[in-house]
């Protein structure tokens, strides 16, 4: 029991392999580390190597500056997703996805299996795993491992995939009518079986939502419910009812009531911002361009910053009209656009002479540290896709948000900006986005007004919220002291019952 007892934790951390879930996997592999955890980092080749390349050669480990300034225990490994280096995942995620359903698992059990045959001291005890993965309690059960899922988003989208079954019983997805009309034998009543359109208001923890502001994956017709997509969602979320703590990349404060509904059914833990302002830790996966100095000298809060993130794409037509109402709006911008935002086959998405006509007034990158962009005195906002992370560090920075959400959570998260904590405004309040409503909201956006003033006072309460609950008595740092304390607990627990003569990971008791 003793011996059982005095066991350091040793979690094995795996991160989605996307920009959007490695990063605040990093910034919680280090966190944990510092309160006494070893940490074994787990990267895909193919990650690995887009971040070495955005570095001109082999990143190497990257967590080797954070290690030798903290003294952590934190080590990197890297292993394959099942695809050679030069697939396209993008172009081809469907095929991706795939790959993570069925292949990926087997790649995880043979990275445990061997760590636990080099004998390592200490040995595996936790798995933390992006909760976006399927075969997490397959793998826990199996090396008797404490299973640790780390949910990325809004606890609010978390809240809306753990209760599909009610959507779908409801009829608000996945309805009986769209699967009756599959069959050709069946002359049914189309307007009676469609995917319901009132609001939703069944949803425990969610007050109402329309169906529009779901999340993509949840709009879908009956039809294409048999995608990958689907499969992998139906998948993880039943596997997450079966771990043994979640962790929630947010605050209390910002979503109580999901987060209650939620802790009603399991242990979750709300422990965001789970990010720093200050990381050695490289994750860019493509080369950043300093933009200091042509920041330098910009009158305060006059830059608007642009970023759509580092997975989605937008089409050809939508950025000319962005670029056409960034130069109608005459505001100052910087502009992220990654070589492949409309397809790594698509080189040139420019309007024909736009960095000619923007010269002075805009600065278009590849990519940047967002971090350091947006938290310059010249930045005043923030036109977004509306990823999580974006939209915590805007909130960190006090920046309102101009939202153009392209899919996934992106759409559920817009409410929260625009209709919930109404810290944002709509890029386009059409399907069809045009290059006059660009330029008219930016300049809601960034020119002193009733609107601009009402969003910045908001944002100000929201960002005191957020700060002040990573403070030593704050909400985030006291539920992230709980889960360590009670994960250490429940390591011992399985240590303790595995005592007698049993083997885990490796080691003999």
């Amino acid at each position: 029991m003793e011996r059982a007892k005095s066991r350091k934790p040793h979690a094995i951390m795996i991160p989605y392999p996307l920009q959007g879930h490695v990063i605040p996997s990093v910034h919680l592999a280090i966190k944990l580390a510092s309160h006494g955890f070893t940490i074994t980092f787990v990267n895909t080749e193919s990650i690995h190597h887009q971040i070495s390349t955005a570095r001109h050669g082999d990143a190497g480990d990257i967590f080797s500056a954070a290690r030798s300034s903290g003294q952590l225990d934190i080590r990197y490994t890297t292993m394959s997703d099942g695809f050679p280096l030069g697939f396209d995942r993008s172009l081809n995620h469907d095929q991706f996805f795939e790959g993570m359903l069925h292949v990926f698992s087997a790649h995880v059990d043979d990275l445990i299996a061997k760590i636990s045959r080099r004998g390592d001291d200490p040995p595996v005890t936790c798995l933390i795993a992006d909760t976006f993965y399927v075969w997490t309690s397959m793998i826990c059960e199996k090396h008797k491992l404490v299973n640790v899922s780390f949910w990325t988003e809004p606890a609010l989208v978390l809240n809306l995939y753990y209760h599909m079954d009610l959507l779908i019983s409801n009829g608000h997805f996945k309805s009986l009518g769209n699967t009756l009309r599959n069959h050709a034998c069946l002359i049914l009543d189309r307007t009676c079986l469609d995917n319901r359109e009132d609001v939703i208001d069944y949803v425990p923890g969610v007050k109402a939502i329309d169906p529009k502001d779901l999340m993509s994956f949840l709009q879908v017709s009956d039809i294409d419910t048999n995608t990958r997509s689907y499969r992998i969602l139906s998948k993880a979320f039943k596997d997450v009812k079966r771990a043994d703590f979640v962790l929630c990349n947010t605050v209390q404060e910002l979503e109580p009531d999901s987060l209650s509904a939620l802790q009603a059914k399991q242990p979750v833990y709300a422990i965001g911002p789970v990010f720093s302002t200050e990381s050695v830790v490289p994750t860019s996966l493509w080369e950043e361009s300093d933009c200091t100095e042509w920041l330098k000298d910009r009158p305060a809060g006059s830059v608007l910053y642009i970023s759509f993130g580092s997975y989605a794409h937008v089409c050809k037509k939508e950025i000319a009209e962005i670029a056409d109402g960034l130069l109608l709006s005459g505001a100052s911008f910087i502009w992220v656009l990654r070589p492949d935002i409309v397809g790594s086959d698509v080189p040139d998405f420019l309007p024909t002479g736009f960095k000619d006509q923007a010269q002075g007034q805009g600065l278009v990158v590849q990519w940047c540290c967002q971090m350091e962009v947006i938290s310059n005195p010249a930045v005043g906002g923030f036109l977004t896709h509306c990823g999580w992370n974006s939209i915590l560090e805007s909130v960190w920075c006090g920046l309102p948000l101009l939202c153009y959400p392209l899919l996934g959570d992106q759409l559920t998260n817009r409410k929260l900006v625009v209709d919930d904590w109404r810290i944002g405004i709509n890029l386009c309040e059409n399907q069809m986005i045009t290059r006059d409503q660009v330029s008219a909201n930016v300049k809601t956006l960034m020119v002193n007004g009733e609107t601009s003033s009402e969003l910045r006072n908001n944002v100000e309460k929201l960002k005191r919220h957020v700060k002040d609950a990573v403070t030593a008595v704050g909400s985030s740092e006291t539920n992230f002291n709980s889960f360590v304390s009670e994960v250490r607990d429940r390591i011992e627990t399985k240590l303790c019952n595995n005592v007698n003569g049993v083997k885990l990971n490796g080691l003999e008791f």
